[in-house]
């Protein structure tokens, strides 16, 4: 899929509940995928081997009503001459979405004290339309204490 490319983000962010750390809603008859995605804590309370833990994340699609908790930041174009994106971005929602048919496409876990960095290869991008509705990347387990997290989502919306 051909499209802009665009980023929404979160920073600095005290984390100490599962929580949607990204849902993105697509707008009308504009498709999107996922193409990166990169979180890491920012802050110094768990980088010592004893305290370092790994916490699960997952993408799923298929939500039809929102989160809530969070914060709605603006998804900026990675190339400055990019029109608005169609598509609305929550992040941070620590009231889960659950309602709609869902489907689970990727799980996997990060090492805080590591991060997480991960572009997927053409062709295997996590994707949602208006039809599937919303797509969240969750992170499904809250941290043993609270972290301070980063993260950055890139969305190419068709």
């Amino acid at each position: 899929m051909l499209g802009r490319l665009y980023t929404v983000q979160f920073d600095n962010v005290s984390v100490s509940a599962a929580q949607d750390l990204f849902e993105i809603t697509p707008a009308d008859d504009k498709p999107l995928e996922i193409v990166g995605l990169f979180l890491s804590q920012t802050g110094v309370a768990d980088v010592g081997d004893a305290a370092e833990e790994c916490l699960p994340v997952q993408i799923i699609r298929g939500f039809t009503s929102s989160g809530s908790g969070g914060s709605a930041p603006t998804p900026a174009p990675v190339k400055r001459v990019d029109a608005a994106a169609g598509f609305t971005a929550e992040v941070n929602n620590t009231t889960l979405a659950t309602t709609g048919t869902t489907v689970t496409i990727h799980s996997d876990n990060f090492n805080v004290r590591v991060g997480y960095q991960n572009w997927w290869p053409e062709g295997t991008e996590p994707d949602a339309s208006q039809a599937n509705t919303t797509i969240v990347v969750r992170l499904t387990r809250a941290p043993a204490d609270a972290i301070t997290l980063s993260g950055t989502l890139y969305i190419r919306e068709g």
